[in-house]
């Protein structure tokens, strides 16, 4: 992984294993980190998930190719928030750059809730103003 400041063990595992998923494309790694009963939500209409492994093979499969970068991380006793830029080639053979915030809550050493937010301009046909 990249140097970044993340310091709590359970976060940098978090974002190692994302970084990795990224690379295989298998989830497995990734839905290992989670509870039984976690709940996942990102920008769309679909709102909150409590299926892992659903939830991150639809986001990667958006994707031909995708690297994140954590930039800066606010960490607390059961929870952080994690800032990022992706970047990547989408499905489509497009280019996509895009930045987010992703908040990792934890129940001992395992994710129990995950939000992420990012920038959905990234992914339009055509960006605002450009038609």
């Amino acid at each position: 992984m990249e140097q970044t400041p993340i310091e709590d063990p359970r976060a940098r595992a978090f974002a190692e294993t994302l970084q990795e998923f990224e690379r295989s494309a298998d989830p497995t790694a990734l839905v290992a980190l989670f509870t039984d009963d976690a709940t996942l939500t990102r920008l769309d209409a679909r709102g909150e998930r409590d299926d892992p492994e659903g939830f991150w093979r639809e986001y990667r499969d958006q994707f031909d190719e995708l690297r994140t970068t954590f930039e800066h991380a606010v960490e607390g006793e059961d929870r952080c928030a994690l800032e990022w830029t992706s970047s990547g080639t989408l499905a489509t053979g497009r280019s996509v750059e895009y930045r987010g915030v992703t908040v990792v809550e934890f129940a001992g050493e395992s994710v129990s809730r995950l939000r992420t937010y990012y920038d959905t301009a990234a992914f339009t046909a055509v960006p605002a103003g450009t038609a």
